[in-house]
C-alpha cells in the first residue's frame, strides 16, 4: 500500500484508463495547462497531449454536448466541471442526452460517459458555489451516482465508472482533494452500487457518503466515551443505492441516524427513510433521525456557515435521541 492524496488518487485512475483504452479522453475547464483546477490532472497533457487531454472554454453546455456526441462514435469521455453548481449551465445534456439516449435508441447508443468534480460547500463561497446536487442527479433513471470519501474508494470507484457503459455522475470535495489514504500499489476496481462498513458498532447506524461523513467518525469518538457503539456505513454510489447494506445495519443495531450535506427535502435521506419503514420497521426502536444543511442557501458569513453546515455535534445530539438518553 502507498498513501497518496485524493487529488492523485483521481488522476492516478484516469490516467490507468487512459493507457489501458485509448478511447478515453479528458475535457474540461483548466484540465490540461493549467493541470487542473485542483491539479487532479496532474502531468495528463505531457503524457497524453492535447487531443486527450482537452483545455474547454467556458461553456459547459458546448463542451457537455461534444463529450455526449462523441460517445455515439465509440469514445468515452471524462468530463470535469471546476464544480458541479457549474454542471446546471449543462444538465440538458446529462439528463436529456446522456441519461435517455441508450433508451431512446432502442439501446443502439450507449453512453459511456463521466461527469466528476466537486460538490457541496468547499468554505466561502457562497449561496450559488456551495450546492449538493447528488439528489438532483440520482432523480434520474439512467444516472449513476458516486460519492467518494477516501482516496482508495475514489480511484477504484473512477476506474470502474471510466468502463461502465451507462453515464456516471462522481462527485468530489474541494476540501477533499489534500486528504491523504492508503490505495493499492496495483491495479483494483471496486463495484458500483456498493456500500462499505467504515466502522462497525452495535447500538446505532449512521449512513452517509462524502466528505460530511468526517463528522460521523467525530461523533462516533465522542460518543464511545459515553458507552454508545456506533456503525458507520459508507454508502459510496448514491445510485443504485445498496439497500441491503443498510437495512442488515438496522435490523442489528435497530436505530438510524443519516448525515448527508443536501438540502432536506425530497434528500437522499427521504429515501433511505422510505426504504427503511418499507423494509425493515418492525425492527427500529426509534424515529429515524436525519441531518442535513439548514434548508436555506448557504450563507458566505463563516459564523452562519458553520450554522448552516451539519456538525459533530448535531451527530452526537441525534444518536443520544435515537438511544433516548441525554
Amino acid at each position: 500500500m502507498k498513501t497518496i492524496q485524493f487529488r492523485e488518487a483521481v488522476c492516478e485512475a484516469m490516467s490507468e484508463e487512459m493507457r489501458r483504452d485509448e478511447t478515453v479522453y479528458l475535457i474540461g475547464e483548466e484540465v490540461a495547462e493549467y493541470n487542473g483546477a485542483y491539479k487532479a490532472s496532474k502531468g495528463m497533457l505531457d503524457e497524453f497531449g492535447e487531443k486527450r487531454v482537452i483545455d474547454a472554454p467556458i461553456a459547459e453546455l458546448g463542451f457537455a454536448g461534444i463529450a455526449v456526441g462523441s460517445t455515439m462514435g465509440g469514445n468515452r469521455p471524462i468530463v470535469e466541471y471546476m464544480t458541479f453548481n457549474f454542471s446546471l449551465v449543462g444538465i440538458d445534456q446529462i439528463i436529456n442526452n446522456a441519461a435517455k439516449i441508450r433508451q431512446m435508441s432502442g439501446g443502439q447508443f450507449p453512453c459511456p460517459i463521466v461527469f466528476r468534480g466537486p460538490t457541496a460547500s468547499a468554505g466561502q463561497l457562497g449561496a450559488t458555489h456551495s450546492q449538493a446536487f447528488e439528489n438532483w442527479f440520482a432523480n434520474t433513471p439512467g444516472l449513476k451516482v458516486i460519492v467518494p470519501s477516501t482516496p482508495y474508494d475514489a480511484k477504484g470507484l473512477l476506474k470502474a465508472a471510466i468502463r461502465d457503459d451507462d453515464p456516471v455522475i462522481f462527485m468530489e470535495s474541494e476540501q477533499m482533494y489534500g486528504d491523504k489514504g492508503e490505495v493499492p500499489e496495483g491495479e483494483y476496481v471496486l463495484p458500483i452500487g456498493v456500500a462499505d462498513v467504515k466502522r462497525k458498532g452495535n447500538d446505532v447506524t449512521i449512513v452517509s457518503f462524502g466528505k460530511i461523513i468526517k463528522e460521523a467518525f467525530k461523533a462516533a469518538d465522542v460518543l464511545e466515551k459515553d458507552g454508545i457503539s456506533v456503525e458507520i456505513i459508507d454508502l459510496r454510489t448514491v445510485r443504485p443505492m445498496d439497500h441491503d447494506a443498510i437495512l442488515e445495519s438496522v435490523k442489528k443495531t435497530n436505530r438510524l441516524v443519516i448525515l448527508e450535506e443536501a438540502w432536506p427535502f425530497a434528500s437522499v435521506a427521504s429515501e433511505i427513510t422510505y426504504q427503511v419503514q418499507e423494509n425493515a420497521f418492525d425492527y427500529l426502536d426509534a424515529p429515524i433521525k436525519r441531518i442535513t444543511t439548514a434548508d436555506t442557501p448557504a450563507p458566505y458569513s463563516p459564523v452562519l456557515l458553520a450554522e448552516w453546515l451539519p456538525n459533530a455535534n448535531d451527530v452526537v445530539k441525534a444518536v443520544k435521541d435515537v438511544m433516548y438518553v441525554k
